[in-house]
C-alpha cells in the first residue's frame, strides 16, 4: 500500500532536521525510530494544511538488501502498518489527541535476514517504547492520554 500523502516525509531539510532533534529509540538488532516534534515551517507550502499530521518515513539501505523489490516491500509493510495505526488514531472519539510527530525509521542491515513478522513485531515494540501504543497495542497519546 502507498503511504497518503499527508503522512509523507520528503525532503533533505526534513531529514536533516530529524537526524539532528530527535530522539531515538531502538527496537533490539533490526531498526531504530526517530521521532521529533512537527515543525511545519520545513514543509512545501502546498503541506502546510496537514503540517500537523502525524507523518512517517522509511529509510531501507541497501545494505538490508541488494535487491530495490525486497527493499520496497518492507516499505509498503511498514507503510500499511502505519496507516492501519493511523486509522485507529482517527477515530472520532478521539480527534484531538493524535501525536503532533514525525516518525523517521531506519533498518538495520540485520533486518535483511529477518522475517516480516519479527520486524513487525520490532516495529511494535519501537512503538511501545516511544509511548505511540501501550501494552496492548493500543494507540496511545505519548503525552499519557489514550486515545481509544
Amino acid at each position: 500500500m502507498v503511504l497518503p500523502q499527508r503522512h509523507r516525509l520528503r525532503g533533505k531539510n526534513l531529514f536533516d532536521y530529524i537526524y539532528k532533534q530527535s530522539r531515538r529509540y531502538y527496537g533490539g538488532s533490526l531498526l531504530v525510530l526517530r521521532v521529533a516534534a512537527a515543525k511545519p515551517n520545513l514543509l512545501k507550502p502546498d503541506e502546510a494544511s496537514t503540517a500537523m499530521e502525524l507523518r512517517l518515513a522509511v529509510v531501507i539501505s541497501s545494505k538490508v538488501s541488494k535487491r530495490a523489490v525486497q527493499r520496497n516491500r518492507l516499505r509498503r509493510q511498514f507503510h500499511q502498518s502505519f496507516v492501519d495505526l493511523c486509522h485507529r488514531w482517527e477515530k472520532p472519539e478521539s480527534p484531538c489527541l493524535r501525536p503532533q510527530s514525525w516518525l523517521l525509521l531506519s533498518l538495520k542491515p540485520e533486518a535483511g535476514s529477518a522475517t516480516c513478522n519479527d520486524l513487525l513485531r520490532e516495529w511494535q515494540a519501537v512503538l511501545q517504547q516511544a509511548g505511540f501504543l501501550d501494552d496492548n497495542n493500543t494507540p496511545h497519546h505519548p503525552s499519557g492520554g489514550t486515545l481509544l
